[in-house]
């Protein structure tokens, strides 16, 4: 039988999703089920003084009207409001008091028997402020930017910018050609198709069962019990698809909180459904403006770098991630200096948005290096194979695995890089002019803790349980995959089963570390089945694998056979019927490992063609090569399309996204997916994925994540691009025909 990793594999979920079977959060019934809908406020900050909800009640079919006044209880502790990927400060709680700290905060939920009645009454619900002046302008605030907070912990030890090396500042005054340029990407919110909702389902005992729409199951189930003081027994939460997450799942949302709040209330089930305009009131990748500058000699190495960064954050929240430690890790530097600074806005907290830091940080380190070849006089490919390091700069650490030259050689060839004409204005086709640029791509490859779950029965299937997530990545079938080849059974014959918190334990799906963590999870579990399986064969008389210890043997066809000897083999059901049982369970968990050594990175390298219509200004990315070494590939086929969808995210930052507010309200203006610009089918064209050969032995199965590196410098690839076609160079984002035309 050919093993499934690194094979081909359609989704063993695909048909339940494509036939409606897949249930998702606010479809699940339970009778005499409620319906809630939110009252928004509408203004950035103060306090509610009055709230009437008298005419909402008046409305047939409305049950009652939920506000800071008359909700259940509430814990007042802010380490109660805390999750697994919380940042500093005080988490904001739905309903909690009068006050207002951004606009569109859920601060009424009226509960009726339909959707309709609901969202109607609210409506009629009456609400007067002490408004109190707000700041939503990153520019205005930038000069009031204060620096991150020293790491209290390793994990947010993570997210703090790199010591300094060397005498950057020195290095920069004396080097020959310099290159300064500040760039900027404004906000972009999560769009995903799916509704952030939660259905509470109240049991006849008062127990709970949550159908949310999370990154992490058991993250929501611990908030929602330590947030309202309930019994960690009483309350379950499910999740087993998502509809896309792209970061704002990772935390508890506040439609999960309201949902269990009215049940609570009413002692009956309750669902919330989220409106398109109130999931711009949930995180979004924060605005950011950087400042890069670079030094080289006229060879083309890099003597210094610094990168300054300013993002922004809420004032109850510190939120902030590894913005500029990317442009100090990538090329070989010796001296390089790196800031990072907060700018407080009254908003909810920003979160982490596909490749969080990387995509942004990245961005305009690729765009100063495509500048610093300008000046160079420079192929851009070449600059970056000058100042190529098989080290992490940051750490001074050797990689368990970089093939990243092969990217750009194998990426180049594909793309037919080697017929640019280096000259601005240069190329064109049919009287569009053309652009060709590339970039490179960084993320990091994790691995965390995890708790899998195996259940072998006697007639060759396994059940193979985590409580980890699927958030449309594909993560049923990898783990099925992995499943299959480490007991050695048929695809068809390995169920599985996630999304629940009653499950092994899991961290959030995030970050990219899923796939390594839970496949090698998989490993480990299936070996402790594998030597369970070892002791019931050598216990049978005349075991042709007497004397054989675990690591002699393997899983195969339905066997346990001899590694160096096939035939020397016995049946899984032979073993388990002689033995007298009807299945074999074993859980175990599984820590990464412990070599800090060696540092490990996943690699990219992208290269963009655009056409620009010289008369209009308008951008068509028609053709995108992306190469990727990213370890074993465990499913080309989904694979394949994360990195499809991450390129396809890369031609919205560049060209589309952009979260527009008034600035006079605080008020988000483009809060739907008509003015929210992202591409549409007319603007995407040929995508070539490329997977790159490596390597990696950073874990046993030799994984890394796919999930974030896809879309890490195809918006500094495009940018480039544009720069190369029209000779003008945008720096802020998303480029639009305007911006090109305001230039000369």
């Amino acid at each position: 039988m050919a093993p499934y990793i690194g094979s081909s594999q359609s989704r063993i979920d695909g048909v339940a999703k494509v036939t409606g079977a897949a249930k998702y959060a606010p479809e699940y019934n339970a009778p005499d089920l409620l319906h809630a809908s939110i009252v928004a406020s509408t203004i950035a900050k103060g306090r509610i003084t009055r709230i009437d909800t008298s005419g909402a009640k008046r409305v047939a079919g409305v049950i009652d009207a939920i506000t800071h006044q008359n909700r259940p209880s509430m814990a007042d502790d802010d380490r109660a409001y805390t999750d697994d990927v919380a940042p500093f400060g005080s988490p904001f709680r739905p309903l909690y008091d009068d006050k207002v700290i951004f606009n569109g905060q859920p601060i009424a939920l009226v509960v009726a028997e339909t959707s309709e009645i609901a969202r109607f009454a609210a409506s009629l619900v009456r609400v007067e402020y002490a408004s109190e002046p707000h700041g939503t302008d990153l520019q205005q605030l930038r000069d009031k930017a204060e620096p991150v907070p020293p790491p209290t912990n390793p994990f947010e030890a993570i997210f703090t910018p790199p010591k300094t090396r060397g005498a950057p500042e020195q290095a920069l005054a004396d080097a020959a050609v310099r290159h300064e340029g500040e760039y900027y990407v404004p906000i972009e919110n999560h769009n995903p198709m799916e509704l952030y909702a939660a259905t509470v389902i109240y049991e006849s005992d008062g127990k709970l069962t949550v159908y949310d729409k999370t990154q992490g199951v058991q993250n929501v189930q611990r908030y929602v019990c330590r947030a309202l003081g309930l019994k960690s027994e009483d309350v379950s939460v499910v999740s087993p698809f998502m509809g896309g997450g792209f970061g704002v799942g990772l935390r508890p949302n506040f439609e999960v909180v309201l949902a269990v709040l009215a049940a609570r209330a009413l002692k009956r089930s309750v669902r919330v459904v989220l409106t398109r305009p109130q999931m711009y009131a949930l995180g979004y990748r924060p605005a950011m403006i950087q400042r890069i500058a670079i030094g080289a000699n006229p060879g083309g190495t890099l003597d210094a770098i610094t990168h300054d960064a300013i993002t922004v954050s809420s004032h109850n929240e510190t939120f902030f991630r590894q913005e500029t430690g990317w442009s100090g890790l990538l090329y070989a530097c010796p001296n390089a200096k790196y800031a990072h600074r907060i700018a407080r806005l009254d908003r909810p907290t920003a979160c982490d948005m596909r490749a969080p830091s990387a995509a942004t940080g990245v961005y305009a380190l690729e765009c100063a290096m495509d500048e610093l070849a300008v000046a160079l006089e420079l192929d851009p490919l070449e600059l970056r194979l000058r100042c190529y390091s098989e080290r992490d700069q940051n750490t001074d650490r050797p990689y368990f695995s970089k093939a990243l030259r092969a990217c750009y050689a194998q990426g180049a060839a594909a793309f037919g890089w080697a017929r640019r004409n280096p000259v601005p204005r240069s190329m064109r086709d049919d009287g569009d002019l053309v652009g060709w640029g590339m970039a490179t791509g960084v993320w990091d490859a994790w691995q965390t803790q995890i708790a899998v779950r195996i259940r072998l029965t006697a007639n060759g299937h396994a059940e193979v349980a985590s409580a980890t997530s699927d958030i449309g990545t594909g993560t049923y079938t990898i783990m099925a995959q992995v499943a299959a080849d480490m007991l050695g059974l048929p695809l068809d014959n390995i169920a599985v089963k996630l999304g629940d918190s009653r499950l092994p334990q899991s961290p959030v799906e995030g970050g990219s570390w899923l796939a390594a963590s839970v496949a090698n999870g998989i490993a480990t579990t299936a070996r402790a089945v594998r030597d369970e399986l070892l002791r019931l064969a050598q216990a049978m008389p005349g075991s042709p694998l007497a004397n054989l210890g675990l690591d002699d043997v393997t899983l195969a066809d339905g066997k346990l056979a001899s590694r160096k000897d096939a035939t020397r083999a016995v049946a899984i059901a032979d073993a388990m019927r002689h033995g007298g049982v009807a299945s074999i369970e074993q859980e175990k968990t599984t820590s990464p490992g412990g070599d800090e050594s060696r540092a490990s990175n996943v690699h990219s390298a992208v290269f963009v063609e655009v056409k620009v219509d010289e008369q209009l200004g308008v951008i068509r990315v028609t053709r995108v090569v992306s190469a990727v070494a990213a370890g074993r590939i465990i499913n080309t086929k989904t694979a394949s399309s994360q990195i499809l969808g991450a390129v396809v995210w890369g031609i919205g930052m560049a060209l589309h996204e952009e979260t527009l507010i008034d600035h006079r309200f605080g008020r988000v203006m483009n809060a739907n997916i008509a003015e929210y610009h992202m591409p549409v089918n007319a603007d995407v064209h040929d995508i070539q994925v490329i997977f790159v050969d490596e390597t990696d032995t950073s874990n046993p199965l030799g994984i890394k994540g796919l999930g974030e590196i896809g879309i890490v410098g195809v918006a500094a690839a495009i940018a480039n691009a544009v720069y190369h076609a029209t000779g003008k160079r945008v720096r802020d984002l998303p480029i639009t025909l305007d911006k090109l035309s305001r230039m000369a």
